[in-house]
């Protein structure tokens, strides 16, 4: 394999050889300015979940540490009792209303998403011009908080539900146009036209030619929503009213659980077995692996589609 390429190195022109090759001394800085980015980049989220397992008196002695004085998964037993009036735990309830609201919000955005973009990147669509006009002008001027709440609450009657919290994110004017725009770029016509020889509609087209071969651009809206949707709270803060806390996402409940942490001794929601001081430092942190954590094992997921979709759909003359 190195031989190989090795063979096309020296078939390179001088110049180009010149220009793709490296000096040692360079790999070597790049490579130890990569690895230290690295370290920047994991050591903080590695130092979070230390400090949620330290112990709150450790903490009030010796302050935070990579290796502290005791261990204790305190802060995670106190969030895990946390109860509803059905006694449910709320953590666990609101962790799976975000689970379900996100892949139902990708899901139909991706289809509301692909679908308008498709329509806008086609060149003999009649009506092109005003649909992208129609588009574009939302991501200039915006409806307002005002409007946005009439329409949502009052005109469509989305209050305290689900759809109150996935549809005003579900449809992005800006990821349409970034779709009707690799859509026009990098999908050659020639499928297309091949599509319409073989005598299927533009909907067997768009579903069996076109989203196969734009799995890169799919999966990075893909994650760009589901984040979206997981870390979203201000949508259920705007249209779920305080009694229904069977509706209330994740972010939604660890926001007003990190808010109202000073009080949390003396609630109602505690169990009456717990006793002790309350570990609020540790249940600071322990609210951000729980937010973090779960979210960050989709980026393998969608990271896979992006290597396997650059080498789907090449046109062999």
């Amino acid at each position: 394999m190195s031989a190989k390429k090795d063979d096309l190195h020296s078939e390179l022109p001088s110049g180009l050889r010149r220009f793709n090759a490296l000096r040692p001394g360079i790999n070597l800085l790049y490579s130890i300015i990569f690895i230290l980015l690295s370290v920047l980049c994991v050591v903080p989220v590695i130092f979070v979940i230390i400090i949620s397992f330290t112990s709150q008196s450790s903490i009030a002695r010796v302050g935070y540490s990579f290796v502290p004085a005791e261990w204790s998964a305190e802060a995670y037993r106190y969030i895990w009792h946390l109860r509803d009036f059905n006694g449910f735990p709320t953590v666990l309830r609101s962790m799976l209303n975000s689970l379900s609201i996100t892949i139902v919000g990708t899901l139909l955005g991706l289809m509301l998403i692909s679908s308008m973009g498709y329509v806008l990147s086609r060149p003999f669509f009649r009506l092109k011009k005003f649909y992208t006009v129609f588009v574009f002008i939302p991501m200039i001027f915006n409806g307002g908080l005002l409007a946005t709440y009439v329409v949502n609450a009052q005109l469509l009657h989305l209050k305290n539900s689900y759809f109150a919290i996935i549809l005003p994110l579900a449809c992005s004017t800006f990821y349409i146009m970034i779709m009707a725009t690799f859509f026009r770029i990098s999908i050659p016509e020639g499928i297309v036209e091949s599509g319409k020889i073989d005598g299927a509609g533009q909907l067997r087209i768009f579903l069996q030619l076109v989203l196969p071969i734009s799995l890169p651009s799919l999966a990075t809206i893909a994650l760009f929503l589901s984040f979206g949707y997981w870390n979203d709270w201000y949508q259920a803060s705007l249209y779920l009213e305080s009694h229904r806390h069977e509706l209330f996402p994740l972010q939604y409940v660890l926001i007003n659980i990190e808010k109202n942490i000073q009080f949390l001794a003396n609630s109602d929601m505690v169990a009456s077995t717990q006793s002790g001081e309350l570990p609020t430092e540790t249940m600071r942190m322990a609210i951000v692996v729980i937010t973090v954590v779960p979210i960050m094992f989709s980026y393998p997921f969608f990271q896979r589609y992006f290597v396997s979709g650059l080498t789907v759909g090449a046109i062999k003359g």
